[in-house]
């Protein structure tokens, strides 16, 4: 199966060992390197410094004038109309601001200033005021460069005018700053103020052509308006004339004749019809009177003086009846007499109200006649006015347009009159006035002495710094006998000439027979090319050695720690941080340097015996332990106590005991929880460095093998040995791990003092060996005791 990890070139130096010109520098060795070259720094420093202290005393000093300029409406509340005084001024935004800017530097305003400032023939504008040198003299003659006296004297110096002006908004506020830059501090000053004045001069001529303007457009369109206005009306009333439309009213809204008769005919029939049913009603009343026998009742009868005069005798001829009927008897001739005299009497007076009643009835039917005859006069008059509808359809039409024309001419007048009055010199104040009029300046604006000569400084002395480290980097001087040195003079480790080319990105190693069922399956995520699987661990080594002398010095020593050191991992030791170095077992050193041997033989990595060689690197190793029954440290810890001070060497728990979350593990660096800095932790009074299982679970390992396999290559590049241990105390964690672990290993160490019969130790054999490493060895835990041949005879029984 493909191997996982990247295989070490031992033509490579090893991490933390002398520098080469392809390992890069730490932080730490900067500052020797750049003290071991002052001169190189000091030297262009130096003349930087002279370079420019003597440019800012040569070079001619120039000198800025500012002047201020607020943007803002003067325009005088009294000047206004009545509507404009309700209208609120808008103000100013920035966009506003940025074109008086570019106003302030159009080509007018540097026409009219150059002319003020008579810059023409002054030489610092004027290139052509010396003369023209040969050689463009030369250009011109074949035509290669244009002849500067053929364009006016203003244009040739515009450009120059230009590049000394500068015109900018202060800040967000709505102030112009204007400044100029001149040799000659007043006219620096000069200029400034020069600009400032033709810019406002400016605005107040446009205003003033803005007013003439409006006159003028005014002035002419009123004529035409009149003339149209004149027309409207005169058709208004030739159609009014024309269907008789004529109104008697003096305006133009006055209802026409025809309707004003309609208007009083229909008063007229009100009044007729109310008049006939009054004079009905009173006749009807009289009647009823009269049969009820009080005609005397009625005031037209009771103010008549002949009935007055017959109801007083009849009074007095009824008080004689009843005087003389006390002693006469209704039979006697003077009874009858009398009572004949009161009925006569009594028949006047019906026969008055009578001839009232009929009056009534006469005055109602001639009321009647007039309703009807009125009646008569409003139909015929309707259908006239009902006729002259259409006609006032169209005469409403004309008046509209008279009416509208009218007051265009009137909107015209108005403002033509407002135009003409400001059509004149300082009518329009400028809407911007120079709050900061530009002084001669004392100091010039360029050259500033000090920080020039400083900043040049800083830079020279950084260029150089750069260069000198960039040629630690790229170019390593050639020592005694044509061998390449590093930095503190000692030989590189490079390849063996009689050894086989490097190889950088090997080959992988061909696949078993048959695919392990614990094989993980990358699709389509898993690299094709060894140069695209190992370009992450490549850069996770690169970058941890790099920062490693920073937090842990002695990452990068490759002295030996000496026998202090070595009589300090006699005993065990434990930090604070519950790392400690392995204590002395019965398995002495001797005992495991045979089993070292064959580890380093296995993995291919010896550097050999010559004078050039360095240490030897035995790569990634499992060390799987099974349970003793003595209790004491395992292989593993027997195995980094013995290699810790020879070499630089890591030792990770991969199923011991979880952490907490303030000690992150291998579990985390896979989960991408932590980093290397985090999890490398160095065992105090040792070289050795130690990982431990993490808080993350340990499914991790399984179901992430790509960030396994790039984690263990990140340290296998940095550590001459990494000690991997696995506790196999609990068969279904040898099953689980032995096959994502072991694919990134170079070798496999099985580590139990059982028999080679027994079935749990040739289960762990068989999931070692199908993992697909170069070597795996089975070793007892306190003597170099090989029994992988007897292992190699034994079935691999599956139900072991």
């Amino acid at each position: 199966m493909p191997r996982l990890r990247l295989s070490t070139d031992p033509s490579l130096p090893p991490s933390g060992g002398p520098s080469g010109p392809g390992d890069g520098l730490a932080v730490a060795q900067i500052g020797g390197v750049l003290r071991r070259s002052w001169a190189w720094i000091a030297v262009p420093t130096l003349v930087a410094a002279l370079g420019a202290g003597v440019f800012v005393q040569v070079v001619t000093p120039r000198y800025t004038g500012e002047a201020k300029v607020l943007l803002e409406s003067r325009d005088p509340a009294f000047a206004r109309t009545a509507a404009e005084r309700t209208d609120q001024t808008q103000p100013i935004d920035e966009q506003a601001v940025a074109s008086q800017v570019q106003v302030a530097m159009s080509r007018d305003i540097a026409r009219e200033a150059i002319r003020s400032l008579k810059l023409v023939g002054n030489p610092e504008f004027d290139p052509e005021a010396e003369g023209s040198s040969a050689i463009r003299r030369t250009l011109m003659m074949l035509g290669l460069v244009s002849a500067p006296m053929d364009r006016p004297s203003e244009d040739r110096i515009l450009e120059s005018y230009l590049d000394h002006l500068l015109v900018y908004p202060v800040g967000k506020s709505r102030i112009l700053a204007v400044e100029f830059r001149s040799r000659d501090p007043e006219l620096a000053a000069r200029g400034a103020n020069t600009v400032a004045d033709l810019y406002l001069a400016s605005l107040e001529a446009a205003s003033v052509d803005t007013a003439r303007y409006a006159s003028t457009w005014l002035g002419n369109n009123i004529a035409n308006l009149r003339a149209r206005v004149a027309e409207a009306e005169a058709k208004v009333e030739a159609f009014r004339a024309k269907h008789g439309l004529i109104g008697t009213g003096s305006s133009a809204a006055a209802q026409p004749l025809s309707s004003q008769q309609l208007s009083e005919l229909s008063s007229q029939l009100s009044q007729a019809r109310t008049i006939q049913a009054d004079l009905t009603a009173r006749a009807k009343l009289l009647k009823d009177m009269i049969k009820e026998g009080r005609a005397f009742e009625i005031p037209d009868v009771a103010n008549n003086e002949l009935i007055r005069r017959t109801v007083e005798s009849r009074m007095a001829m009824r008080a004689q009846l009843a005087l003389e009927s006390r002693t006469l008897l209704p039979a006697h001739p003077r009874i009858k007499e009398l009572t004949a005299q009161v009925q006569d009497l009594e028949n006047q007076i019906k026969a008055a109200a009578e001839r009232v009643v009929r009056t009534l009835e006469n005055d109602a039917k001639i009321a009647g006649a007039r309703v009807e005859s009125l009646r008569a006069a409003v139909e015929g008059q309707q259908d006239v006015v009902a006729k002259g509808n259409t006609s006032e359809v169209e005469l409403r039409a004309l008046e509209r347009e008279a009416k509208s024309q009218r007051e265009q001419l009137e909107s015209y007048l108005a403002r033509y009159r407002e135009a003409a009055a400001r059509d004149a010199e300082n009518a329009s104040p400028a809407n911007a006035r120079v709050v900061s009029r530009a002084i001669v300046p004392d100091l010039p604006s360029f050259p500033k002495k000090l920080p020039i000569v400083a900043f040049a400084t800083m830079v020279a002395f950084l260029l150089a710094s750069a260069g000198v480290i960039g040629r630690h980097l790229l170019v390593t001087p050639a020592g005694p006998g044509g061998d390449r040195t590093g930095d503190e003079g000692e030989p590189l480790v490079q390849s063996a000439r009689t050894d086989r080319p490097r190889d950088f990105y090997p080959e992988p190693e061909p696949p078993p027979s048959r695919r392990p069922v614990y094989e993980p399956v990358y699709g389509g995520a898993y690299p094709a090319s060894a140069a695209e699987r190992f370009a992450p661990a490549l850069a996770f080594a690169h970058s941890l050695r790099a920062t490693a002398t920073v937090h842990h010095p002695v990452f990068a020593s490759t002295a030996p720690i000496g026998t202090e050191a070595a009589a300090q991992a006699g005993g065990a030791k434990t930090d604070k941080e519950g790392l400690g170095v392995p204590a002395k077992s019965s398995a002495s050193s001797a005992d495991l340097d045979g089993l070292i041997a064959r580890l380093e033989n296995g993995t291919g990595k010896g550097q050999g015996k010559g004078p050039l060689s360095g240490p030897s690197k035995g790569g990634c190793v499992l060390v799987v332990e099974t349970p003793r029954a003595d209790g004491t440290p395992g292989l593993a810890s027997n195995l980094a106590r013995v290699l810790g001070p020879r070499y630089h060497t890591l030792l990770v728990d991969v199923n011991g005991i979880v952490s907490g979350p303030s000690e992150p593990g291998l579990t985390d660096l896979v989960a991408g929880a932590a980093d290397f800095l985090d999890v490398i932790q160095p065992v105090r009074g040792s070289r050795l460095h130690a990982v431990k299982r993490g808080a993350a679970p340990l499914d991790v390992l399984v179901e992430e093998p790509q960030g396994l396999a790039i984690g263990l290559n990140a340290l296998s590049q940095s550590y001459d040995w990494v000690l991997c241990r696995l506790d196999a105390r609990h068969a279904e964690d040898g099953a689980e791990l032995i096959p994502a672990v072991g694919p990134c290993m170079d070798s496999i160490v099985i580590a139990s003092d059982a028999p080679s019969d027994d079935p749990a130790l040739v289960s762990l054999y068989r999931l070692a060996k199908e993992t697909g490493v170069a070597r795996v060895v089975v070793a007892r835990h306190g003597e170099d005791a090989d029994r992988t041949p007897s292992l190699e005879g034994t079935p691999l029984r599956l139900s072991a």
